[in-house]
C-alpha cells in the first residue's frame, strides 16, 4: 500500500483533478488523502464568521459562492452541466447547520470544525465520483468515522490505536484497491467533527500510512520538492534532495511549510519514507525524507508570519523564576496560545506566539494573575539554519529586530513585519 496526499492547490481546478487521475494511473493498493479544493477552507471560515456575527445572510452568500465554484469544476470534468447528488446533499447540510446553529462563543472551535470540514467532504466526493467516471474504481472513506481524535477542536491529535481498528474495518468492507479519504478532519469520542490544524492533511496521510504499514507516502505539491526557503519570499530558493526525520521535525516546528509538525512521528515509528514530489511532473524525483540522509549544505530560511510578541514582567520586579513559568504557561495553554520562541532575562519573559482568537483573553488573565504584559503585534519570526555572515547582517540587525537568539548553527529573529 502507498499513501498519496494532494493539497488544495493541486486540485483547485478541473485540470488539476484530471492530473491527479494521470498521476495515479498505474497504481494499485493506494490510499489517497485530499484537501479542500483551492481556497475553500478560507471561504468556509467566512461562512463561520457569519455564524459568529449572527449574520445568516453573510454565511449564505459565501455558501452560494462555494457551491458555484465546485459546480464549475464538476461541469468541466463531466464536459457539460452535471449535478452530483451527494455533493448537493453536503451543501444542503451546510446550509441547514448555518440556519439552525445557536452560537455560543465558548463553542467557537466546535462550530469552526463542523463548518470547515465540508471543504474536504465535498472535494473527496467529487474526486471519488470522477475517478469512477474515468475508469478508476475506488471507495470513498469518511475519515470522521475512521480517524479518532482526542476531545479537542481546531487542532486535535489523532489516537492511532483507536483509529487503526476503525480504518482497517472500513477498508475490509470493500473489495476496492484504491481508497479516497479526507485530510485534516476526524471525529472526537463524543461524535463531533474535529480538525487537525491548518495543513493537517499531511498529518492525516502519515497516520494512514502508519496504520496500513505503507511502503511510502508521497505529498504532491506545486514545487519541485522541499526548498530551502519560500520562493515567494526568498527568490533565490534552492531544492533540497534529501532530509532526515529529525531535521524535518525541527524545520516544521520552526514554521517551515514543508510538512505539518505532527507528520513525521507516525512515519518515523514505522520507518516509512516520505516523498515531496512536483504535482506538475510525476517523473521528477522531488525530495525524500527518511531516517538517514545526506547533509544539507545550503542555509534554510523559515518565515513564520502573524506573530505577537508578549513581554511579561512581575509587578513587584521579582525574578521570573521557574515556579512562575508554570503559572504563565498554564494560562497560555488554557487559552490555546501557541508559543514559538521563549526569551527571558532576570525580570522579563518574552514570548513570540501565534496570533489567535483568544490572545486578548490570555493577556487579561495574565494581568489578573499579577503580571504586567506588553503586547507587540504585526510581528514575524525568521529562523535561519546554517546562517552565514551575509545573512546575519541582512536579517539579524536593524531597528525592526526585537529579539534575537543564536546558536552555532541557527539564529531566530523576532522582528516587526516589513
Amino acid at each position: 500500500m502507498k499513501v498519496y496526499k494532494f493539497g488544495g492547490a493541486s486540485v483547485r481546478t478541473a485540470d488539476g483533478v484530471r492530473n491527479l487521475r494521470k498521476i495515479i494511473d498505474d497504481e494499485q493498493n493506494l490510499f489517497i488523502i485530499v484537501s479542500a479544493m483551492g481556497k475553500t477552507t478560507n471561504a468556509l471560515e467566512k461562512v463561520f464568521e457569519g455564524i459568529q456575527k449572527g449574520n445568516q445572510k453573510l454565511s449564505n452568500e459565501h455558501i452560494a459562492q462555494i457551491r458555484e465554484y465546485h459546480a464549475t469544476i464538476i461541469s468541466d470534468l463531466w464536459h457539460g452541466p452535471k449535478k452530483l447528488e451527494q455533493v448537493e446533499v453536503l451543501f444542503d447540510e451546510l446550509e441547514e447547520v448555518c440556519a439552525n446553529t445557536v452560537y455560543r462563543a465558548e463553542d467557537a472551535e466546535l462550530w469552526y470544525d463542523r463548518i470547515v470540514a465540508y471543504g474536504e467532504l465535498v472535494s473527496t466526493t467529487i474526486i471519488s465520483e470522477y475517478l469512477a467516471y474515468a475508469g478508476v474504481p475506488n471507495k470513498w472513506i469518511d475519515m470522521r468515522k475512521c480517524m479518532r481524535t482526542e476531545q479537542r477542536h481546531k487542532d486535535a491529535e489523532v489516537n492511532i490505536e483507536k483509529s487503526k481498528t476503525l480504518l482497517q474495518s472500513a477498508l475490509k468492507e470493500s473489495d476496492a484497491t484504491i481508497f479516497v479519504g479526507q485530510g485534516f478532519i476526524g471525529g472526537a469520542p463524543d461524535g463531533t467533527t474535529t480538525t487537525l490544524g491548518r495543513e493537517g492533511s499531511d498529518y492525516s496521510a502519515a497516520v494512514v500510512a502508519n496504520i496500513l504499514n505503507a511502503e511510502s507516502m508521497a505529498v504532491w505539491k506545486d514545487v519541485d520538492g522541499v526548498l530551502n526557503a519560500d520562493p515567494k519570499i526568498f527568490p533565490d530558493a534552492e531544492k533540497i534532495d534529501e532530509l532526515n526525520y529529525l531535521d524535518t521535525i525541527e524545520l516544521a516546528y520552526s514554521g517551515a511549510q514543508i510538512i505539518h509538525p505532527r507528520t513525521i512521528k507516525p512515519l518515523q515509528n514505522k520507518n516509512i519514507p516520505l516523498y515531496v514530489r512536483p504535482f506538475g511532473d510525476k517523473l521528477k524525483p522531488g525530495t525524500v525524507i527518511r531516517g538517514m540522509s545526506a547533509p544539507v549544505n545550503v542555509p534554510i530560511l523559515i518565515l513564520k508570519k502573524d506573530q505577537v510578541l508578549l513581554t511579561i514582567r512581575s509587578r513587584d520586579f521579582s525574578f521570573v523564576l521557574e515556579e512562575k513559568f508554570a503559572g504563565i504557561f498554564s494560562l497560555l495553554e488554557r487559552y490555546r496560545v501557541k508559543t514559538n520562541l521563549i526569551h527571558n532575562s532576570a525580570i522579563n519573559l518574552s514570548l513570540c506566539v501565534d496570533n489567535s482568537w483568544h490572545i486578548g483573553e490570555a493577556v487579561e488573565a495574565l494581568r489578573d494573575a499579577g503580571f504586567d504584559v506588553m503586547q507587540a503585534e504585526n510581528m514575524e519570526l525568521l529562523t535561519i539554519r546554517g546562517y552565514t555572515d551575509e545573512l546575519w547582517h541582512r536579517y539579524a540587525c536593524g531597528p525592526q529586530v526585537f529579539v534575537q537568539q543564536a546558536t552555532q548553527a541557527t539564529v531566530r529573529i523576532v522582528r516587526k513585519r516589513e
